[in-house]
């Protein structure tokens, strides 16, 4: 399974939808995840790449960590499954 495919199952999971539901262009918003269903992905993104996401609950916008789409959330667990390795 790709990062992508992983990340889109996590966030599929937390929306409950069905993994094939989920676009790359769709914002977590769009998909009814809220803060709480934000963390938790957060969580279970960090264990299954085992990585630490640079996450600030409280001022998500400085963390440096792009969670505007799910494609920026891809390309964010890529960037750091790549700097770990």
């Amino acid at each position: 399974m790709t990062v992508k495919d992983k990340v889109i199952a996590i966030i599929a999971e937390q929306a409950v939808l069905e993994p094939s539901d989920i676009s790359e262009d769709q914002t977590l918003e769009d998909l009814g995840i809220d803060s709480l269903g934000l963390v938790e992905a957060i969580f279970a993104i960090e264990e299954a790449f085992d990585i630490q996401v640079p996450f600030n609950a409280n001022e998500p916008e400085k963390s440096g960590f792009d969670i505007s789409s799910v494609r920026s959330i891809i390309g964010e667990v890529e960037a750091l499954v790549k700097a770990q390795a």
